[in-house]
């Protein structure tokens, strides 16, 4: 039962096309957690570049998915990297979302019945 996560645009954009659906969700479980590190790492690296297209790239997921406060949060983080932000400030943003993608991941997994990996 989705609380981290709603498939209701999915579902409209892909007039009920269950296939279409499982693919989303796929591409969801498996290129996120890769484009969060890639944000982390910017931040780490005070990369303010990469996290910008890294969040950029993210966003639409989030919204599609209806993660409402993690699409507000990259967006947070897409504004911080393109002003060129000092690393502390968005520290605990991107600890919000990326516990937020986590939880919905999870979800998903469990209600897809897609493999368990490490997320």
């Amino acid at each position: 039962m989705a609380i981290h996560y709603n498939l209701a645009k999915v579902y409209a954009i892909s007039e009920n096309d269950p296939e279409f659906v499982q693919q989303i969700i796929q591409l969801f479980v498996t290129e996120i957690p890769l484009d969060l590190a890639y944000i982390k790492q910017g931040i780490e690296d005070k990369n303010h570049q990469l996290c910008y297209e890294f969040a950029h790239k993210i966003k639409p997921s989030l919204d599609l998915l209806s993660l409402n406060l993690a699409f507000e949060e990259m967006l947070q983080i897409e504004s911080w990297a393109k002003s060129d932000g000092k690393k502390k400030e968005i520290k605990e943003i991107f600890k919000s979302v990326s516990h937020q993608i986590e939880k919905a991941i999870k979800e998903i997994k469990k209600d897809f019945n897609l493999q368990m990996t490490n997320t």
